[in-house]
């Protein structure tokens, strides 16, 4: 609380009068950080043509987003700060599962995606791919860069799931994106 009061130029006490302790404080960070995610995973949805321009856009994102935060945040926050990872946690339990579900459910209808997929089961373990992608104990960051993980990750998850159709279709967008 001391050198954010002093990097805010404030004093501790001022800091105090906003924030109860600094599991409060590092709480309405993490809450803002989250609903800035949401913002931009909903707004995807929208402007998106189809689905599977929207997991690339929503990779794309969270890889700018991911290379700001270091994956030892997410042990230090289980670790230290139960109501900001208990947030967290809800967070993904909640509307990453949903976004995810919603995504699969357009790629199945536009015929990007492959029929009889357990919708419950996919949106589960795709969450869970992204989980441990920021696990710094599977992928050490002397080892590996996360943005890589996560972009190779959801490689493997969008064709995993595709048709041939959305198959090419991610090549089509893969070779937009790596021309910009």
């Amino acid at each position: 609380m001391d050198d954010i009061a002093r990097h805010l130029s404030i004093s501790k006490k001022t800091l105090y009068e906003h924030f109860e302790d600094k599991d409060a404080l590092v709480t309405a960070v993490f809450k803002a950080f989250i609903e800035k995610i949401q913002q931009e995973v909903t707004a995807f949805k929208t402007t998106c043509k189809d689905a599977i321009e929207e997991l690339i856009k929503g990779s794309e994102y969270m890889g700018t987003v991911m290379k700001n935060v270091n994956p030892a945040t997410f042990v230090d926050l289980r670790k230290h700060y139960p109501n900001a990872w208990t947030l967290f946690h809800e967070n993904h339990k909640g509307f990453m599962i949903n976004s995810i579900r919603e995504n699969l459910e357009r790629g199945i209808a536009q015929g990007l995606y492959r029929q009889g997929l357990d919708l419950n089961i996919v949106a589960l373990s795709r969450l869970f791919e992204i989980e441990m992608c920021m696990d710094p104990e599977k992928f050490p960051q002397r080892q590996f860069n996360i943005d890589k993980v996560q972009l190779t990750s959801m490689d493997i998850f969008m064709h995993g799931i595709s048709t041939l159709k959305g198959h090419k279709l991610i090549n089509k967008y893969k070779k937009i994106y790596e021309d910009e």
